[in-house]
């Protein structure tokens, strides 16, 4: 008969429960914010794939895993073309560059040249106050001022060096 010692189990199998909500607290609200920031984080918008190709990428998501996607529409005012896939609770930007057009995306291709993940995207109820209060809090985002996004609605990047190495955009809800 096999023994299993419970002490020698990660926590993770040892309670298979769900954290209570609780524990993970908010601090950009009102109470906790030392420049009295009202604005929210509200969800997880999209995560964005870079790629050389957005039709080749996008095979996998529709014909392999089945999910919905979205036609291909190029973001002039960002030099990238970009592809939704639907995930239910989220979505799945694909970007690639649009061809003889400056592009971020081309650089991020440069030094990986398969792609990958690029970016998160989180809603804000309140974008003009969030600049504003990451700005007070050391901060930098890659504009002065937000543009108008893939949905049609203003966005902003925070820099990747203050956000542990990760390229955070925000829109707009």
């Amino acid at each position: 008969m096999l023994k299993i010692h419970l002490k020698n189990l990660p926590i993770s199998m040892m309670y298979r429960k769900r954290l209570p909500l609780q524990i993970f607290k908010r601090y950009n609200n009102n109470s906790n914010s030392s420049s009295g920031s009202s604005w929210k984080i509200l969800r997880l918008n999209h995560i964005a794939i870079a790629s050389k190709a957005i039709e080749e990428s996008s095979i996998l998501y529709r014909d392999k895993f089945q999910m919905i996607t979205s036609d291909k529409h190029a973001q002039p005012d960002h030099g990238v073309n970009t592809m939704f896939v639907d995930c239910g609770n989220t979505k799945i930007e694909l970007l690639d560059p649009i061809a003889n057009c400056k592009s971020p995306i081309e650089n991020f291709l440069d030094k990986n040249p398969t792609g990958g993940i690029h970016h998160l995207c989180f809603e804000v109820d309140d974008l003009e106050a969030a600049c504003n209060d990451l700005r007070q809090r050391g901060l930098r985002l890659l504009s002065e001022r937000p543009k108008i996004g893939a949905h049609g609605k203003p966005v902003i990047f925070c820099h990747p060096k203050d956000c542990s190495g990760v390229l955070i955009e925000l829109e707009q809800a």
